[in-house]
């Protein structure tokens, strides 16, 4: 785990900017107790946090997304957890955690385990955690890191092994920490459906630092301390805690100025941030981050696509490679972003072990674009000029500046007449059902779940992945199979730097630019920087105030 973490911190010195986030002045701030989480001394008052994010679902099977995990983060226990400052794993509510054979994966419950409405906590609720994720499958969901996963068997209430298709998985202790893994209630969570956030908040389901004591979804989100939590956070430094949703970023700016709000997190413009970390009551934090901006190709419904009158997959790649010929990122990065962006040309950002940068040598001139390679390879494919592309993107959770920068991005593939874009823009909760079936190409973000180059890999390339765009590749799919129970870190970097050669050539995403974790707020709230680190877990229970 070591050098996960370590790679990581590379990854925030190479990139040069970092998470920010800015805290107001407020009263008397507690002091974090041994374990990170909690306060020793008189608990400090409720924090409110502020965010542009929204909530998709709060059930684990039905959302990918940071604004719902911010919230599960808060209300639901995991088998395996990191503290603030860390990404490696570590017991939650699990006693103990450990293979026991290369296929299997042991993990006994501490004891007397309850959740927040009485009901036992207890092995079944773990299987049934894990076994609804594959079977609901939801395409909005993070099923598809349950790849290795075989079966679970529950010996005994408090034992649970996981069966797993290839042995020495050396990323299943961290994918228990991940969006896949929150533990729901069994007698609230069906097997085989989605439960409303309604009745999930209606149930009291919630055994995690808080419990949801009103909920007004992406309005207001209010928590309290459950004092029933038994993992390994421990008590809160608060013992109340709100999230307030903001539709525009401006008024999210105005009360991190007049102090209405306590903490900040996702997303000001850059102009903002830099605006907001000159005045007096706030402070900027910076911490390590490992964001990647990309667009989505729909292989069966883009220019070309499988499912298109006139599907051609040579047309299709030709397509895919005139865009990836075409996109200037450092135009986007400095003229959009002011520089808290940077290019990439990888699939895995730079500073993780394994990242190489094949987009680099494969389009474009010398990193920058190229017009005369865009015309080549559409006409050697037969392509007519212009391609009419639908590009679609979101104004809302990925910051205020995505609008500037998709039309940057029309602007530069309609370059030479070769393209001839229609954009379209859709809000978050609308955009995250329609992206699968209705977008040719689109817009996403990637937020790492783990410190791991498996996390830009397997979710986006593996069969069937979260993207749902039709992409598949059998040496592909081998090749990360294979990695992920490699042993050798020689070899498996080796075949990590394979397989992002491998996507390069069938460009199924085009990657933009590597970025960082932002949060913004403002100034004496304590526990920032720990929100801010290796875990990419924003968590309420260590701010005070």
């Amino acid at each position: 785990m070591t050098r996960k973490i370590n790679g990581l911190r590379v990854a925030a010195a190479v990139v040069g900017i970092s998470a920010l986030a800015l805290t107001a002045c407020t009263g008397p701030a507690a002091t974090p107790n041994a374990t990170g989480g909690g306060a020793t001394g008189a608990p400090s008052a409720p924090i409110t946090m502020g965010t542009t994010d929204k909530v998709t679902l709060l059930d684990p099977a039905g959302s990918y997304d940071n604004g719902s995990f911010m919230v599960m983060n808060q209300i639901y226990p995991f088998l395996l957890n990191s503290m603030p400052g860390s990404a490696e794993p570590k017991n939650d509510i699990a006693e103990s955690a450990e293979f026991t054979s290369p296929t299997e994966y042991t993990v006994k419950l501490k004891a007397d385990l309850k959740w927040a409405n009485g009901h036992v906590l207890d092995s079944k609720d773990v299987k049934n955690s894990f076994d609804r994720q594959v079977k609901i499958a939801d395409p909005s969901g993070p099923s598809s890191l349950l790849g290795n996963l075989e079966s679970i068997e529950t010996p005994d209430a408090t034992t649970v092994v996981f069966k797993l298709k290839s042995g020495n998985d050396q990323t299943w202790p961290q994918i228990l920490t991940s969006p896949v893994g929150p533990i729901v209630d069994d007698e609230v969570f069906p097997a085989d459906k989605i439960v409303s956030d309604d009745e999930i908040v209606a149930a009291k389901a919630f055994a995690g630092q808080y419990t949801i004591e009103s909920y007004a979804k992406n309005s207001l989100v209010s928590f309290k301390a459950f004092d029933g939590y038994k993992g390994m956070l421990g008590a809160p430094a608060n013992t109340a805690a709100n999230i307030k949703y903001y539709a525009d970023s401006n008024n999210l700016k105005l009360d991190v100025q007049q102090g209405n709000i306590d903490v900040a997190w996702r997303s000001l413009s850059p102009t903002d941030v830099d605006s907001l970390s000159k005045e007096s009551k706030v402070k900027v934090h910076k911490g390590p981050g490992g964001e990647l901006r990309y667009i989505v190709f729909n292989f069966d419904i883009m220019p070309f696509g499988a499912k298109t009158s006139d599907a051609d997959p040579a047309k299709s790649l030709a397509v895919r490679q005139a865009a990836a010929n075409l996109v200037d990122r450092e135009a986007i990065a400095n003229d959009v972003y002011k520089g808290t962006y940077l290019p990439v040309y990888s699939y895995v950002p730079q500073g993780f072990t394994g990242a190489i940068e094949p987009l680099k040598d494969l389009y474009g001139q010398d990193g920058g674009p190229s017009l005369d390679k865009a015309k080549a390879v559409l006409e050697a494919a037969g392509v007519t000029t212009p391609v009419d592309l639908k590009l679609q993107y979101n104004p809302d959770h990925y910051g205020p500046n995505s609008g500037d920068e998709y039309a940057k991005i029309k602007a530069q593939l309609e370059t030479g007449g070769l393209f001839k874009v229609d954009l379209q823009s859709t809000e978050w909760v609308t955009y995250q059902k329609s992206r699968v079936t209705d977008y040719p190409a689109y817009q996403l973000g990637w937020f790492p779940d783990y410190s791991d180059a498996d996390n830009f890999l397997t979710p986006f390339f593996a069969k069937d992945n979260f993207l749902g765009n039709k992409y598949d590749n059998p040496a592909v799919d081998k090749l990360i199979n294979d990695q992920r129970v490699e042993t050798d870190p020689a070899k498996r970097t080796a075949m990590l730097e394979e397989i992002q050669t491998k996507v390069a050539g069938d460009l199924s995403t085009l990657p933009l630019l590597q970025g960082a974790q932002v949060a913004v707020a403002g100034a004496d709230v304590t526990g920032v920087e720990k929100t801010l680190d290796a875990s990419f877990k924003f968590r309420l229970g260590v701010l005070a105030k």
